[in-house]
């Protein structure tokens, strides 16, 4: 359901902790968004943080995401925060829900949000059990860059008469 209460469109990425993946997609967009003009906004929620794969994060954010972060000159005062889980509101907030990776997500999503899993565009960023944080940072950097064009042309063909 589109966000029509505010300036700024939602974006909301998914993963499964909210602890890195979702996290560094979540501040590389609005980065790349604010030096854009975009007038979009990303959070990003887990849709497990109760897990016991969760349980063994340290920390409010991954220890591959701020140096990451730092290397492409993007700083955020949202960093300290700690994981969020994901709720039902804030699906429906969203203007566009993206899960980092269809294999793992859409059946969460099915689980514990039913019907949302058909509404949500999927990526297929691996976790640390399947690529080294340089690779899964390196497609994430690729797939945020190319969202923020697509929305970019969506926002100027939207303005056009």
């Amino acid at each position: 359901m589109p966000n029509k209460d505010s300036a700024a469109r939602v974006l909301l990425f998914l993963c499964t902790g909210n602890y890195y993946r979702s996290r560094f997609a979540e501040e590389y967009f609005n980065s790349l968004a604010m030096r854009e003009n975009l007038h979009w906004r990303a959070t990003s929620r887990g849709l497990c943080v109760d897990s016991i794969e969760a349980s063994y994060n340290v920390g409010p954010i991954s220890p591959h995401v701020i140096p990451a972060l730092r290397q492409l000159n993007v700083w955020s005062q949202a960093i300290p925060r700690g994981p969020v889980q994901c709720t039902l509101d804030d699906l429906a907030r969203a203007d566009l829900v993206v899960a980092v990776k269809e294999a793992e997500h859409r059946e969460m999503l099915a689980t514990r949000y039913p019907g949302w899993e058909s509404k949500c565009r999927y990526w297929n960023i691996h976790d640390l059990d399947a690529a080294t944080p340089q690779t899964a940072i390196a497609e994430i950097v690729r797939l945020v860059t190319e969202l923020v064009k697509e929305l970019s042309n969506q926002s100027s063909d939207e303005r056009q008469p």
